[in-house]
């Protein structure tokens, strides 16, 4: 049970390794051996998986190597992702104030933290995220590719996309913050009828398209508001990777989809602001 003030690990030992040597080195060896479909630098923003480390790992992997010349940058990382075990009406905070993974402590954001009470939106409640694992399993992630850095961690409910575009917008943020949302695709589908469907999804992300549903995603409503958000201040989207349970473990009769996503400044955008 979390206390006031950590949130403990729920998956460690599950979706992966509780052991820290041994999580450390599986993730340095998912980080070695990734070879994203495009060279991206200095992320915004990235989509990445959220299954056990065995599934989705190698796909997130994806994602987070291309995060690690932003070791020095950024501070602060906003995360978002679908609430799998409790209801929430909108977006829930953790009333706790560090999350504990066998790496070590990662410490909330307070200001943000507290502004984001003001919102009718927002509740602070510790029971949605006690055993949620969406936003766990990216942290030991984050803590290897980043420094020194603090997280919001948010659990999206029954809220809008329009919601989610206006709570990133108060998050926003310079170089200093990442956005972090948290997504599988589809679910239990045959390999094929997968590999069909997810690649629908994604090219909807592609095209800029925040129309995403959750047979889609189980992350749909906050990847729909990280794309309304990311248009609105000229950022694109850029393939990583994508797969499915399929290619990375298990048989190919059921099967989850993953991808990664990375969202940077649009070269337009960038000329635009130099002049």
């Amino acid at each position: 049970m979390a206390t006031a003030s950590i949130r403990p690990a729920a998956v460690a030992g599950y979706f992966y390794p509780d052991d820290p040597r041994v999580l450390q080195m599986q993730i340095s060896e998912m980080l070695s051996t990734a070879v994203p479909l495009e060279v991206v630098h200095a992320p915004k923003a990235l989509v990445v998986p959220h299954a056990g480390y065995v599934y989705s790992g190698p796909v997130a992997a994806s994602g987070y190597a291309c995060a690690t010349e932003l070791r020095q940058r950024v501070r602060k990382v906003v995360m978002l992702g679908p609430a799998h075990r409790a209801e929430v009406r909108g977006f829930a905070l953790p009333a706790s104030q560090s999350f504990a993974t066998p790496l070590g402590m990662v410490k909330l954001h307070h200001s943000d933290w507290q502004a984001l009470q003001a919102r009718p939106d927002v509740v602070v409640d510790d029971r949605p995220h006690e055993f949620e694992h969406c936003l766990e399993v990216q942290l030991p992630f984050l803590q290897t590719v980043l420094d020194a850095f603090e997280i919001v961690p948010i659990l999206v409910g029954g809220a809008t996309g329009e919601q989610v575009a206006d709570l990133l917008g108060q998050l926003w943020g310079g170089p200093e913050t990442l956005i972090l949302i948290s997504s599988d695709l589809s679910h239990y589908h045959t390999y094929d009828q997968a590999r069909s469907t997810d690649r629908h999804a994604v090219d909807q992300v592609l095209r800029m398209k925040p129309v995403l549903d959750h047979q889609q995603a189980c992350g749909a409503t906050p990847i729909n508001g990280l794309i309304r958000a990311a248009a609105a201040r000229g950022l694109e989207p850029h393939l990583l990777d994508l797969r499915n349970s399929g290619d990375t473990a298990g048989d190919r009769s059921r099967v989850v989809g993953y991808a990664s996503i990375a969202f940077t400044e649009s070269a337009a955008h960038a000329a635009a602001a130099r002049h």
